[in-house]
């Protein structure tokens, strides 16, 4: 039995990701009280029918009763279904935008006399255990709709849950460094085609820039030294669990260097069948 916790920040994107799990084949739940879910996994798992992959929502519109979700989990773990933890987050002040264009109110809030911020930092703080033991982390921050959708759809498509999900992810430091990356990389080392009126207009993913960037000593060498450290690393945290691996590599813009470097990187570790993320490439 495959079983997918879906918990994380009100605004964050939980409701969005659900919708994305059901287009993939998941059967998910939204709301469920945690002291229910080791019985909806029994019903929904009954013998003699094919296993079923299940998402549940659980979060701090439980209530007092959201406490109790640990103990749900230690029941299950006996039972030893095989569940993961999947946790989207955002950043407060984004989640506060959220709040206020969508007029509603935080769930916190409606239970005490809190302001939107206030109810976010409580949030985390209940939180808090979850974030530190979740197996998928996904930084709405900066992603539109699709791309949320993508990024769900890539974790949980074709792949078994017990593996790796392997990320690259290229970003501009002047719009800030990603908060889900767990490895960052920063290429603004080597020579940067912005300056080259020809290759300005391009990108990373142009094959003009891309011979500009690996054409020099530095960019090469770069680029080996890059792939032999995660040639090393990758193994070390396959051994050690770990479900996601996000490895952001940081150009300024986030549109040239970066991009020829992920691409790159990506390429190198096809065997791993990676997911490529350009977060700012377009900006």
């Amino acid at each position: 039995m495959s079983c997918l916790i879906v918990t994380g920040l009100s605004g964050a994107g939980k409701s969005l990701a659900v919708h994305a799990l059901e287009d993939i084949g998941f059967y998910c739940v939204d709301n469920l009280p945690p002291a229910l879910i080791p019985k909806f996994v029994e019903l929904a798992g009954g013998e003699g029918e094919e296993p079923r992959r299940l998402a549940i929502v659980c979060d701090v519109r439980g209530g007092a009763d959201f406490g109790t979700l640990f103990g749900a989990l230690s029941e299950l773990q006996s039972c030893h279904v095989n569940y993961k933890i999947l946790f989207l987050e955002a950043r407060p002040e984004v989640l506060e935008r959220r709040f206020k264009e969508t007029r509603r109110r935080h769930p916190l809030a409606l239970r005490g006399d809190l302001s939107t911020e206030s109810a976010i930092l409580l949030e985390q703080k209940i939180l808090a255990p979850l974030y530190e033991t979740a197996d998928y982390i996904v930084d709405t921050s900066m992603l539109s709709t699709s791309q949320l959708r993508e990024s769900i759809v890539s974790l949980f498509a074709t792949r078994d849950t017990d593996g790796m999900q392997l990320k690259f992810m290229s970003f501009g430091f002047k719009y800030g460094t990603p908060k889900d990356a767990d490895i960052v990389f920063d290429v603004r080392c080597v020579p940067n085609p912005f300056y080259v009126p020809e290759l300005k207009a391009l990108t990373g993913q142009d094959q003009p820039v891309v011979d500009y960037i690996f054409s020099t000593a530095d960019g090469v060498g770069l680029r080996e030294h890059l792939e032999s450290l995660l040639d090393f690393s990758i193994p070390l945290y396959l051994r050690e669990g770990k479900s996601q691996l996000t490895v952001a590599v940081g150009c300024t813009g986030g549109r040239h260097r970066s991009v020829a470097f992920c691409e790159a990187l990506a390429d190198h570790f096809g065997t791993y069948k990676p997911y490529i993320f350009h977060r700012d490439i377009g900006r």
